[in-house]
């Protein structure tokens, strides 16, 4: 059952991932969210060169929620990841949710980082 639903999970990853190249080929780096049950994080990529360009997540030093598994620890790491890559020079990114929901803390730390000064 449990491989029968993480293929579910790669196929959706996939599919959301094919789209977004489309879009991101050479012109915008790809912010990138991962969740666990405790934690969450956040990557802007370059595909391009293949490489990250700035990342924050809930296990940082400069995290102070203390809780990553709730929506006001994403909304911190969606802040975070903003500021980071505004200070790397990156204003536009397209949003790659992987194979998660757009809702709960994926949502929140999307519209963290939109409100820190990101475009998607």
């Amino acid at each position: 059952m449990t491989s029968t639903l993480r293929n579910l999970a790669i196929r959706r990853r996939n599919r959301v991932r094919s789209k977004l190249r489309r879009v991101a080929k050479s012109s915008r780096p790809r912010l990138s969210v991962f969740r666990s049950g405790r934690h969450i994080y956040a990557q802007v990529i370059d595909d391009v060169a293949g490489a990250t360009l700035v990342s924050a997540s809930s296990k940082d030093k400069e995290f102070k929620t203390g809780k990553g598994w709730n929506m006001d620890g994403a909304s911190e790491v969606g802040k975070m990841i903003a500021e980071r890559a505004k200070a790397a020079g990156v204003s536009d990114v397209v949003f790659d949710r992987g194979s998660y929901l757009f809702h709960g803390r994926v949502k929140a730390l999307a519209e963290a980082a939109r409100g820190g000064g990101l475009n998607f």
